[in-house]
C-alpha cells in the first residue's frame, strides 16, 4: 500500500488575471506561494518518497515550497513535459470570462470541461490524458506498488486527467471534475496499483 499525492499549482500571475495560460510559463503570485504552503501543512504526517512535475515554473514552484516546509529539499524530483498543464491554442492569453460573455455559458463550459472538445491548435483533455497517463504508467505506478509514496505537483487538466483515471470516471462524467489551486488530494494505492480510498485535504482557491 501507498499514497499518491496530488497538488495543484497555487495561483500564478496569469491565474490572478482571469487569463487561459496553458503552456504559457508565468510564475506563482505571493498568494499562490502561500497556497503551496498552505498545501504543505495537509502533509505532514506523510513521509514522500519521490516527486514528479511538470516542466512549467508555477508547478516547480509549488513542489519547491511544499519540500521547504516539510524540511523535505532533498526529494528525488523528476521533471517532465508530459505533465505539462493543457494546451489552449488561440485561447492562450484571452481572458476567460470575456470569452464566456462572447461565446456564451454552454459553449464555454464545453471548452473548459469536455472530455474531447476541440480548441483552435491546441489540445483537448484527452490529448492530455493520453501524454499523461502513459506516463504515469511508466514512470510513477511501480513506485506504487512498491509501496512508495508519490506527490505530483501539476496543473488543473493534467490532474483531471489523472484523477478521471484512478477514479476510473467516465468521458460524459469527467465535466463533474475539479482541483482547485493549492489543493491536496490524497489516494491510497493498494499494490496491484488500483486506487482504493481518497481524501480531499483542502478545499484549494478558484482559477
Amino acid at each position: 500500500m501507498a499514497y499518491l499525492v496530488l497538488v495543484r499549482h497555487g495561483q500564478s500571475e496569469w491565474n490572478a488575471l482571469g487569463l487561459w495560460t496553458g503552456w504559457q510559463d508565468t510564475p506563482l503570485t505571493a498568494k499562490g506561494r502561500e497556497e503551496a504552503r498552505q498545501a504543505a501543512e495537509y502533509l505532514q504526517d506523510f513521509t514522500l518518497h519521490k516527486a514528479h512535475t511538470s516542466n512549467l515554473v508555477r508547478a516547480q514552484q509549488t513542489l519547491d515550497e511544499i519540500k521547504s516546509e516539510l524540511n523535505h529539499q532533498n526529494l528525488e524530483t523528476v521533471n517532465h513535459a508530459a505533465l505539462d498543464e493543457r494546451h489552449y491554442g488561440d485561447y492562450t492569453g484571452k481572458n476567460k470570462w470575456q470569452v464566456k460573455d462572447e461565446i456564451g455559458e454552454v459553449e464555454f463550459n464545453k471548452l473548459r470541461r469536455e472530455w474531447n472538445y476541440p480548441v483552435p491548435n491546441g489540445e483537448t483533455l484527452k490529448d492530455v490524458h493520453d501524454r499523461a497517463i502513459p506516463y504515469y504508467q511508466e514512470h510513477i505506478i511501480n513506485d506504487l506498488k512498491d509501496g512508495k509514496n508519490i506527490i505530483i505537483a501539476g496543473h488543473g487538466n493534467t490532474l483531471r486527467a489523472l484523477m478521471k483515471h484512478l477514479e476510473e470516471v467516465d468521458d460524459k462524467d469527467v465535466h463533474t471534475l475539479e482541483i482547485g489551486t493549492g489543493q491536496v488530494l490524497v489516494y491510497e494505492i493498494n499494490n496491484d496499483g488500483k486506487m482504493i480510498s481518497k481524501q480531499i485535504r483542502s478545499s484549494g482557491g478558484k482559477a
